[in-house]
């Protein structure tokens, strides 16, 4: 039989060779996959055991995602191309605010509602796209990495609600957490690079071991094995979440093609076909669909995974579906994901505020991609302002109508979308 090299799409490549580069793949996207099930299950208050069935939904419906992005069904669901999809931060603030003013069966309404938006997106996504240029898709990506620093502080004190939140020995935890991934990451080469945070996690979880902060009684409780749950959570609809909801999903099946272009591009030595960014896209939204009904929260492509096909060059499929595979089996192991649960929150926060700076600074590359010229600076600032503004003043918006304040008054994300896209379309494009 034929073996091809790792750098073919198609070819069989030995597993000596292939499992190696997939563990390298599942190393550097496993927190970022689990850490909004960690939050979400905190901020909702969540039993052990439902914490550990969201982080086990995040770990499949990722595995899922990927496999069909990788493995098209008849050629029009799923790019083909070789990526990797996770649960996304860019979901955060929105979830955050549902789950605060109602609950985890609301979300899931509202991502099967935004999974048929990205759906549609991918189906007119060449019509679409002249709406969402960098300047706005960059200035979403930045309101939505500002948003997320009060998230990842208070975790960094403890998690809010925490007897000792604020005490020195969190605040310890996080610095040194954070000082790990930030030296690996300018100064670690390899697998240490971009395991960095991962690495940082495991030095402050053994850091939190040694001042005895750690609770296994999720992990003694937790069985061995368990299939996904299907609809454990419900499934709720609430028109204000589904509508805050879908502006994400349409701007995230947009923000796709960035990684799936930087995935031909630096690879593969080409541009995305229409028919491979069409069949991409309609498969997110396949996917976050089926996710709701399993408990998987939104997806999205990964950029550090792109970025590692970018480097190495290898597209071999059957490399990266390992990668999913092991994710599959990872999400099937309740113990697995219970260790995840019992990480503490000072921990997590050091080691995601990281991850959040680089999500603001993407955006603002995104941004300054375009000539900074004052419609288009007047355009960013105005749309981060309000979003940021009204989002962290919510209470200004105490006298309007309960599903007003929910879609514009708790996630700063909707509000910079739908004023950078109206400003984008009403200012004249002239100095």
């Amino acid at each position: 039989m034929h073996t091809s090299t790792l750098f073919d799409l198609n070819g069989r490549v030995p597993l000596k060779q292939a499992l190696p580069l997939a563990i390298q793949h599942v190393v550097a996207m496993i927190v970022g996959c689990v850490t909004p099930a960690l939050i979400l299950s905190r901020v909702a208050n969540l039993a052990p055991q439902d914490s550990i069935i969201l982080v086990q939904g995040a770990l499949v419906i990722a595995s899922l995602a990927t496999f069909l992005q990788l493995f098209p069904i008849a050629g029009v669901l799923g790019s083909g191309l070789p990526v990797i999809l996770g649960v996304s931060f860019a979901y955060l603030p929105s979830m955050q605010a549902i789950a605060l003013g109602y609950d985890l069966a609301t979300i899931f309404g509202s991502q099967l509602v935004g999974g048929i938006v990205a759906f549609l997106v991918g189906i007119f996504v060449k019509q679409l796209r002249k709406f969402f240029p960098p300047l706005i898709t960059g200035t979403v990506v930045f309101t939505i990495g500002l948003s997320l620093y009060p998230t990842a502080i208070n975790y960094m004190a403890g998690g809010i609600g925490s007897p000792s939140y604020g005490s020195p020995l969190n605040w310890t935890l996080a610095f040194l957490t954070l000082a790990v991934v930030t030296i690996l990451n300018h100064l670690g080469k390899g697998i240490f690079k971009l395991a960095s945070i991962l690495i940082g996690i495991i030095v402050g979880y053994g850091l939190s071991l040694v001042f005895g902060i750690v609770d296994f009684s999720a992990i003694y409780e937790a069985k061995y094995f368990q299939a996904p749950q299907l609809m454990h959570f419900g499934i709720k609809f609430d028109i204000a979440a589904s509508f805050s909801m879908g502006i994400l999903f349409a701007i995230n099946a947009i923000q796709a093609i960035g990684d799936f272009t930087a995935t031909t591009v630096g690879a593969m030595d080409r541009e995305p076909t229409t028919k491979e960014l069409r069949a991409g896209i309609t498969g997110y939204g396949l996917t976050n669909i089926l996710g709701s009904f399993m408990g998987g929260l939104p997806t999205a492509t990964y950029s550090q995974n792109v970025g590692i096909v970018t480097t190495t060059r290898v597209i071999n499929r059957f490399t990266l579906g390992l990668s999913a595979l092991i994710l599959l089996l990872a999400g099937l192991i309740p113990k697995f994901s219970a260790v995840l649960t019992t990480i503490p929150q000072s921990v997590l926060g050091g080691a995601t505020i990281s991850v959040f700076a680089s999500i603001a600074m993407t955006g603002m590359k995104l941004v300054v991609s375009e000539e900074m010229n004052y419609r288009n600076t007047s355009i960013v600032g105005l749309s981060a302002a309000l979003g940021i503004g009204i989002a962290e003043s919510s209470a200004a918006l105490a006298t309007f109508p309960v599903w007003f304040q929910t879609v514009f008054g708790q996630s700063p994300v909707v509000i910079a979308t739908v004023v950078a896209v109206a400003l984008n379309i009403m200012l004249p494009k002239r100095d």
